[in-house]
């Protein structure tokens, strides 16, 4: 067998994205397939060799740095949200410096902290949420203390897409003068292109670092995941010295580095413009309101209403029915708190999917 052939045998086992509606992956928008390919070969790793493919990355960044509100911004393109999240961690304990240091965080964050917390040796603890699953802002206020060196808020949490409360939570990073930390790693391609955005990002004073993830609803290629700081000092906090490459100093968390990933969310966002996001994001928005109006003839009650293009529905049965639907090579996801069965509308979810996943979800429903 030709390798090729022998390539796309194992690729033919994946299950395609028309038939998965639990990621907040997709599929690459064709701009940056192409753009993807021009750069397969560059490595940000040395950065003296490639000249271009980092003034590249200065250019995007300046532009997700604009839809945050803080085009000064500084920060680089990563492999997703947990390194992103560990590097702004990263960053706020070698700034502030404490012993024994903790960071506060929602019980919703992602579980990329408990990464953090065996990584970089830092405490973690979790703030109780309130009835629409944000988190609450007098458990954080107990919890912070002058060992804390984080807070953390999240806009889109993953498995509801819930916005904390981020314009309190800055006031109070800014009242301990403590750094805060969003993780917008789905969110933060979502939240301002909605007709009423709410201030998640630099807007705010109190915010430090932000993460958001093209991969995800910026339809770049993966791996393509951003960590940005408010001052270069978060970012110099990072450095390390590189002296046998074409740079002295490194502030990223690998060492090679793709160039595909800067490449391709650049591609999107200039190629679409921000206009051309927005309508995509519109489409989502209306897509997932088709899901729910299904879901509901169906006598099923979301966790809450959808924030953005994620919801979540109560069932019991929750674990049997992913099961089933997987059998029969559909993709949901579950929540455990409450039992329910969760749903990511991404771009590829469109209403023909929704269509084809409901003909065969009424039919497990009604199994057993």
């Amino acid at each position: 067998m030709d390798v090729l052939e022998e390539l796309r045998v194992f690729r033919e086992k994946d299950i395609p994205y028309s038939r998965v509606l639990s990621s907040m992956c997709t599929i690459p928008h064709e701009l940056a397939v192409k753009a993807h390919q021009l750069f397969i070969g560059t490595n940000l790793g040395d950065p003296g060799i490639f000249p271009g493919t980092v003034e590249l990355e200065r250019k995007l960044v300046a532009m997700i740095g604009e839809l945050l509100h803080h085009k000064e911004c500084v920060g680089y393109i990563c492999s997703g949200g947990t390194e992103a999240n560990i590097q702004g961690i990263r960053s706020a304990r070698n700034v502030m410096r404490r012993k024994e240091p903790n960071i506060v965080i929602p019980k919703t964050a992602h579980f990329s902290f408990e990464k953090i917390c065996d990584i970089l040796c830092v405490e973690v603890r979790r703030a109780n949420v309130d009835e629409d699953y944000k988190v609450d802002l007098a458990e954080v206020e107990k919890l912070v203390d002058d060992r804390t060196v984080a807070i953390v808020g999240i806009a889109g949490t993953t498995e509801l897409g819930q916005i904390d409360p981020i314009v309190e939570l800055s006031r109070l990073a800014e009242e301990r003068n403590i750094p805060l930390h969003i993780d917008a790693a789905f969110g933060g391609f979502v939240i301002p292109f909605m007709d009423d955005p709410y201030p998640f990002d630099f807007a705010n004073k109190g915010v430090s670092s932000i993460t958001i993830d093209p991969h995800k609803m910026g339809m770049a290629t993966i791996p393509a995941g951003g960590i940005l700081f408010r001052e270069e000092s978060f970012l110099r906090a990072l450095e390390v010295e590189t002296p046998y490459l074409t740079s002295k100093m490194q502030f990223t968390l690998t060492g090679t580095r793709p160039g595909t990933g800067v490449a391709s969310a650049y591609a999107v966002l200039k190629g679409l413009g921000f206009k051309g996001m927005k309508e995509i994001v519109k489409r989502c928005l209306r897509n997932t309101r088709i899901l729910m109006e299904e879901m509901s003839l169906m006598g099923f009650e979301p966790v809450i209403e959808p924030v953005m293009n994620v919801v979540a529905f109560k069932t019991e049965r929750a674990e049997e029915i992913k099961h089933e639907l997987y059998r029969r090579r559909w993709v949901i996801s579950t929540i455990r708190e409450p039992k329910a069965i969760r749903f990511v509308v991404m771009s590829h979810v469109t209403e023909e999917v929704i269509k084809n996943f409901m003909s065969e979800f009424r039919k497990v429903v009604q199994w057993k």
